[in-house]
């Protein structure tokens, strides 16, 4: 079994006691009990534990996420709320903090995490780190650089997953979000196989533990498996996924390549009106979710949170607030019944809050497909 192909590290929120691990389903608790061997960063499964939490620290909403079109006029949430943010995800349990090059925050992450190590709080080797390319990025020359840039910010020196954001390259410079004189954005024509090629030398030269794809849908995700000489297989495929949109095909896609479904968005985005249409439904208010939390005695967000749990799905969870971060690991001391998870899956719309319409025209779109 290879590590590049069972990263499951990354897929613990928290266990709670051996009997859960029984519960997990296809073959996670194999996956985790070989990380532990592997890494031993853990002691085996034997006995009750609490690992990894999941945490998604972001600035504002998915900000790679933008229309060009809005871009100088972004709402940020001030650096000094993501890094005390990071703080309390430390402090309350959380040891998976998902970020990227594109949110503009890797320096607070790293300076929250610097500062938790010399404290005593965590070890470098408790803490798993992803942060992801950005599409300017995406020409093999600049892959390396773009990994040492976000690794210097975080004041690491390897990060634990490193992911492709698009399949969709852009044109290359000092703009993230290059647009011509029209506002269209610049969009470039690199083979994502080729930026694949330079991850895998990133993960040989041990700047990365693992590497994986972000919003692929399942025709890039079986070009890339199939790509001449394939050394190593995405670990993951991060995605928007929740109750409107719960991904079911794409899902079983993965797991027949035993490639994680990770979720942003999990309880339907913070819906900043950058990003989000302000007249779509609010999901944690949808009556159907809230008659599911009100018979469970549980919140919509923890009932939305653990519909994901249940099927397999890794949910990114953001909050900035501490009640929130302590609420979410509660995720594991209760399960839904399959009545309650057929009754949530009635609520699957095929609905997309974010569509990254500013990437639409380039045939590597990837909402253009089904799944």
């Amino acid at each position: 079994m290879a590590a590049s192909c069972h990263y499951w590290a990354m897929a613990l929120f928290k266990i709670q006691s051996s009997e859960y691990v029984n519960q997990i389903s296809f073959g996670q608790a194999e996956y985790v009990a070989y990380l532990q061997r592997a890494e031993g960063r853990m002691s085996p499964l034997s006995e009750p534990e609490q690992a990894a939490g999941f945490l998604q620290v972001m600035r504002h909403c998915s900000c790679c996420l933008c229309s060009p079109g809005v871009s100088a006029s972004y709402k940020l949430v001030p650096k000094s709320k993501s890094l005390e943010a990071a703080h309390l995800a430390i402090d309350a349990g959380y040891r998976h903090i998902d970020t990227a090059y594109a949110y503009q925050i890797e320096e607070e992450i790293g300076q929250a995490i610097q500062s938790k190590i010399k404290a005593g709080v965590v070890k470098r080797e408790d803490m798993f780190i992803t942060t992801k390319l950005w599409c300017t990025c995406f020409r093999p020359e600049l892959v390396k650089p773009a990994l040492e840039k976000s690794l210097k910010n975080l004041q690491l020196d390897y990060a634990d997953l490193y992911i492709m954001h698009y399949p969709v390259p852009m044109k290359s410079g000092d703009n993230d979000f290059p647009v011509d004189e029209k506002g269209k954005s610049l969009l470039d024509t690199v083979d994502f196989c080729d930026t694949w090629e330079m991850l895998e030398k990133c993960k040989d030269a041990g700047l990365v533990k693992s590497i994986g794809v972000s919003n692929f849908n399942h025709k890039q995700l079986e070009r890339l498996l199939n790509k001449p000489g394939l050394k190593y297989k995405p670990v993951c495929n991060q995605v928007e996924c929740h109750l409107y949109l719960n991904q079911s095909k794409l899902l079983d896609y993965c797991k027949s390549k035993d490639i994680v479904l990770v979720a942003y968005g999990a309880l339907g985005t913070q819906r900043y009106k950058e990003w989000v249409d302000q007249n779509s439904p609010v999901l944690l208010n949808d009556p159907v979710l809230c008659d599911v939390a009100k018979k469970n005695k549980r919140s919509p967000a923890l009932i939305a949170l653990r519909y994901l749990v249940q099927r397999g799905v890794v949910p990114l969870a953001q909050s900035f607030k501490e009640n929130e971060m302590r609420e979410n690991l509660q995720v594991f001391d209760f399960q839904l019944s399959p009545e309650d998870m057929k009754t949530l899956d009635g609520l699957n719309k095929n609905f997309r809050y974010l569509s990254a319409e500013f990437l639409a025209g380039h045939p590597e779109y990837p909402f253009s497909e089904e799944y």
